[in-house]
């Protein structure tokens, strides 16, 4: 699994919250997310939206527009709720999925499992 966040609390609370269950990769920018997603093929990405160098929904279109990358899972782990933001991620930019902040455990399992 790859977490997405330009926030280090981010990143390591979910790390906490599922590494009990699964291997955890993090990148702090989507550029760094499209390269590892690229070199190790994570299962699943959960991703940010608002970062550094490359922003999430760019990033999540350049994973999933990729022969390489296209099959992996990528949810959005965001605080824009905005329903346009959503409707933007799934269906243009090719989201699996879209998880808004806070969230809990229970949270992300649930929506890792149905992928």
């Amino acid at each position: 699994m790859l977490i997405v966040d330009d926030e280090p609390a981010v990143r390591r609370l979910v790390r906490q919250m599922l590494s009990k269950d699964y291997t955890v990769l993090e990148a702090q920018n989507g550029k760094e997310a499209v390269t590892i997603a690229l070199s190790q093929k994570p299962d699943v990405i959960l991703m940010d939206i608002l970062m550094p160098k490359i922003d999430g929904l760019t990033a999540c279109y350049a994973i999933k527009t990729s022969p390489t990358t296209r099959a992996i899972p990528v949810v959005m782990l965001t605080a824009i709720g905005y329903e346009l933001n959503k409707q933007l991620s799934q269906d243009v930019m090719g989201a699996d999925g879209y998880i808004t902040k806070p969230f809990t455990r229970e949270t992300l399992l649930q929506a890792i499992s149905q992928l």
